[in-house]
């Protein structure tokens, strides 16, 4: 009989998600820093280096136009990471997804308390992010609590398609190639740095369908204070690719854990 894997997990996936996070604080030093300075070196080198050669694009400013992307590529690159090579060393090398399910946990509890780790990280790293284009008057402080939510449910994608490959990576210089296959054609071809007008039509409609170009699309539009309807579509494909990723995960890891 068909079970939907996320009917599966219950509150306890907090604890394994408590688990994570609670190991995360106590690496603040070497963790919490990192977030800020990324953001720093991109807004320096690309908004006023390449941006003086950059005519406005769509009224906005070469920077005005590529800073609020940052936010959702540092989620991208730091959930899918999390959820990697983090995930991959948890489940292989710690055996912590041993330990845990020795508990109540049920295994779709752990997955999605990882998954939801891995969104929380995303959160943080977008909202570095947010902090720094603020200072530098990109976005009002106030839309930052706005975009906390699509920061989080961008790390609840992420983390899934991350958690996915995992489940199916034979080693940890698989995630070599989900980083070379995945999350690279996602940065450049997301309109990150330059509209997706730009294309031809093929590679426009193959840019659409990408997950990351969404949340860029919904940050850019919350930066300039635009909450027009046509953005609930990006919400609602972001959430449909949250969930679908969430359910392969879950089945995936399930037959990697109880094989």
């Amino acid at each position: 009989m068909f079970s939907f894997p996320l009917r599966q997990v219950t509150h306890r996936a907090f604890r394994a998600w408590q688990r994570n996070t609670d190991t995360f604080l106590r690496l603040w030093k070497t963790e919490g820093w990192p977030p800020f300075i990324d953001p720093l070196l991109y807004i320096v080198s690309l908004g006023f280096g390449l941006g003086a050669y950059v005519e406005q694009i769509n009224g906005l400013s070469y920077l005005e136009f590529i800073a609020p992307a940052f936010a959702m590529t540092a989620g991208m690159f730091t959930a899918s990471f999390e959820c990697t090579y983090g995930a991959f060393i948890r489940m292989e090398y710690q055996k912590t997804f041993d330990a845990m399910l020795a508990t109540p946990l049920s295994i779709e509890d752990v997955i999605a308390g990882d998954i939801l780790f891995g969104a929380t990280r995303a959160v943080f790293a977008s909202f570095a992010v947010l902090v720094i284009i603020s200072l530098f008057g990109l976005i009002d402080p106030i839309m930052i609590l706005a975009s906390l939510p699509i920061a989080f449910l961008s790390g609840v994608m992420f983390s899934a398609l991350a958690e996915i490959f995992t489940a199916i990576a034979p080693s940890i210089n698989s995630f070599n190639y989900y980083i070379t296959m995945g999350l690279t054609p996602m940065f450049v071809f997301s309109g990150v740095f330059f509209p997706i007008d730009q294309y031809p039509d093929f590679l426009q409609n193959f840019a659409w369908f990408i997950p990351l170009y969404h949340a860029v699309n919904l940050q850019r539009s919350l930066a300039a204070g635009d909450f027009s309807l046509a953005l609930w579509i990006d919400v609602i494909w972001m959430i449909v690719v949250a969930v679908i990723a969430t359910h392969i995960a879950l089945v995936l890891m399930r037959r990697r854990l109880i094989k």
